[in-house]
């Protein structure tokens, strides 16, 4: 069964949702099969993901519980006709083989305990979603984890932490402080990593609290919020987004030709029994079903992919000014934890390394900002305080 995967066959399991298995050959008495991508399902693993990136109609990035209700309110179901889940969601989410990459002898048979990397038999599969827009979803899904953002990164009083990390390791830069002989305290963003688990893992870096702050601000100020910058950017994600649209419809087209090939073996079904050469028996009449059942299927992701297939957005130049301009100044003035806040909302991570600094983010959350007028853009919950029932803060009256 290894050789067979790691010759690009299916191996008989239910292909992930999406996929088709379809017969390729035979060898012997084995009819070797290969998956192929599912047209009207892959429709719904693109919504999915496009949920998960983006929510629905603009309203900002959705996480998988919320996905969830959206499907299930929506009427979308899965293979078996049953309502989604969320452990089904985070598996599609997560499942390498949308973005081309098969794997497979990944969980011991007998004990269902996951197996090492190294003994993984790896194959390429037709890609549903884009690579880059997979690996995207597994930065956020890491990010999203409860236990990883606490709260102090987001209201605590250092302009940077959540956003600056070391370009050796990718750990977090954190606040350090030291005294001179004179007594000035002065503060560092320095890799956590490096002080926590030595310089072995990693050699570490520090860099003054001040000056990476000003130097943050001042090259979003001077390059990015600049108008022509601005503007030079979001006719990019237009273009992008032009592509991605002559993409849908071709899509659209196949799911058309599917439709009409629906009809067409009804048409003649019908035509056999209205001449008179087929009779219209149980077996007929159960293929006759089926046929309804996927022309119905068809013209569903048919409208649904119409339905995704978003207009271009077409931005001013005097509202990428006014958008400029505001952000201008709510970066320079106002307290940190509202500072930190709008700088969230237009860079993912800032990599500091020894001679240069790096600013990431994403275009199409920066489209979403102008768009906004400088307002936050909606995200997902990334930290859930424990409950502490009738303890410290949270004890009982005594009279109760």
């Amino acid at each position: 069964m290894k050789e067979n995967a790691r010759q690009g066959f299916w191996n008989g399991a239910r292909p992930p949702y999406g996929y088709k298995a379809v017969a390729v050959g035979q060898r012997g008495a084995r009819i070797k099969k290969r998956i192929e991508v599912d047209l009207v399902e892959a429709e719904g693993v693109r919504l999915v993901f496009r949920l998960f990136i983006e929510g629905h109609e603009g309203s900002g990035s959705m996480g998988i519980k919320a996905i969830v209700n959206w499907l299930n309110a929506n009427g979308y179901r899965t293979r078996q006709g049953a309502t989604w889940g969320i452990g089904p969601v985070h598996v599609m989410l997560s499942n390498t083989v949308y973005a081309g990459v098969a794997r497979f002898n990944q969980v011991d048979s007998r004990t269902r305990t996951r197996k090492a990397v190294s003994e993984h038999v790896t194959t390429t599969a037709p890609i549903i979603i884009d690579p880059s827009i997979f690996e995207r979803v597994q930065s956020l899904l890491k990010a999203r984890n409860p236990r990883v953002t606490p709260p102090r990164v987001v209201s605590g009083p250092i302009l940077l932490t959540g956003l600056a990390y070391c370009a050796t390791c990718v750990g977090a830069m954190t606040l350090r402080t030291g005294t001179s002989k004179t007594g000035k305290v002065h503060k560092y963003y320095s890799c956590s990593t490096c002080a926590r688990q030595g310089k072995t893992v990693c050699k570490g870096r520090s860099i003054p609290m001040d000056k990476l702050d000003d130097l943050v601000t001042k090259h979003l100020m001077d390059r990015l919020l600049a108008p022509e910058r601005l503007e030079s950017l979001l006719v990019s994600v237009a273009a992008r987004r032009a592509e991605n649209a002559a993409a849908v419809n071709d899509r659209i087209s196949g799911l058309q030709a599917g439709a009409d090939q629906a009809n067409e073996r009804l048409r003649r079904l019908y035509k056999m029994v209205e001449d008179g050469l087929a009779e219209m028996d149980d077996l007929l009449k159960d293929r006759i079903a089926a046929l309804k059942a996927d022309r119905e299927i068809a013209h569903v992701a048919l409208d649904r992919a119409r339905g995704a297939n978003k207009k271009l957005i077409v931005i001013p130049g005097n509202k990428i000014a006014a958008f400029g301009k505001l952000m201008r100044d709510r970066l320079t003035t106002g307290t940190i934890p509202f500072r930190k806040a709008y700088l969230a909302a237009i860079i993912d991570r800032i990599e500091v390394d020894d001679h240069q600094s790096r600013i990431c983010g994403r275009k199409d959350i920066l489209e979403q900002a102008v768009l906004a007028n400088g307002g936050p853009v909606p995200g997902v919950r990334s930290y859930v305080r424990r409950w502490r029932a009738r303890r410290d803060s949270n004890s009982r009256p005594p009279d109760s």
